[in-house]
């Protein structure tokens, strides 16, 4: 039974036998949401998701771009590849390094 797994998340249609799916699974969403481009998914059920950041240097009186990756389970329900926007949600960890777990893809890559 396909279960909500936050605001503005639409359920994908598939269904999948993944634990850590917060759709599927056990996996509770909680924290932050975050929208960001998928930069690899070379990994097994793991995508890298990339955000640009604007920062202001005072100094300068200009703005700096800096760029932030993040780490994030993606169930095999969902079907993401590089270069699509995504949105993901903050949750236990599940990995070493991965503390997020996408939640929906909200516009294919332009490929």
């Amino acid at each position: 039974m396909a279960r909500d797994a936050g605001p503005k998340s639409a359920r994908p249609g598939a269904e999948c036998g993944d634990e850590k799916c917060p759709f599927h699974g056990s996996v509770r969403v909680r924290g932050r949401l975050l929208v960001g481009r998928v930069a690899s998914a070379k990994m097994a059920n793991t995508v890298v998701v990339e955000r640009e950041l604007l920062k202001r240097v005072p100094k300068y009186e200009r703005y700096a771009r800096s760029r932030r990756r993040v780490s994030a389970h993606c169930p095999p329900c969902l079907q993401v590849k590089v270069g699509d926007l995504v949105r993901i949600g903050e949750c236990r960890p599940l990995a070493k390094t991965v503390h997020h777990v996408v939640i929906e893809r909200v516009r294919p890559g332009v490929d």
